[in-house]
């Protein structure tokens, strides 16, 4: 990632982190609950599971698609046309997350592919203003 994207709005605050990426990657933002040590994304105030409190948590960010699809309807908030998602199980986590995977690589996706988080100038805010989003791309 270059410098010029410090400058563009994130598309939401609290679930991944701001740049600049060049001392540390790009992180998801979630949570870890402090009694029974269950991490979760996003974070929820109270956990689900024994009402503990959650603390924020900067989880991996590398994993493997667990499942994936390409959408070729009309996309939201200005993403491009076909775009893909995915479930990502994250490295040394019990967590799966829904994301975005990277709009310029989907014909490369398979099951069980690894990948790593990254954060672009990808679709608009409600506002119709540029705004950067996490997604996650091939790591080979």
């Amino acid at each position: 990632m270059n410098n010029s994207i410090n400058n563009i709005p994130l598309f939401a605050t609290g679930f991944f982190t701001a740049p600049p990426y060049d001392l540390a990657p790009p992180r998801l933002v979630g949570g870890i609950c402090k009694k029974c040590c269950k991490d979760y994304f996003p974070r929820p105030k109270y956990c689900p599971k024994c009402l503990g409190i959650v603390n924020e948590k900067k989880m991996v960010s590398k994993g493997v698609i667990h499942s994936f699809t390409v959408v070729r309807t009309k996309p939201p908030m200005g993403l491009p046309q076909p775009y893909c998602v995915g479930y990502i199980d994250l490295d040394e986590s019990n967590l799966r997350v829904f994301c975005l995977l990277n709009p310029m690589t989907i014909d490369q996706f398979t099951i069980g592919t690894k990948v790593k988080l990254e954060v672009g100038l990808l679709g608009h805010d409600n506002s119709g203003i540029a705004c950067l989003r996490p997604y996650f791309k091939s790591d080979l």
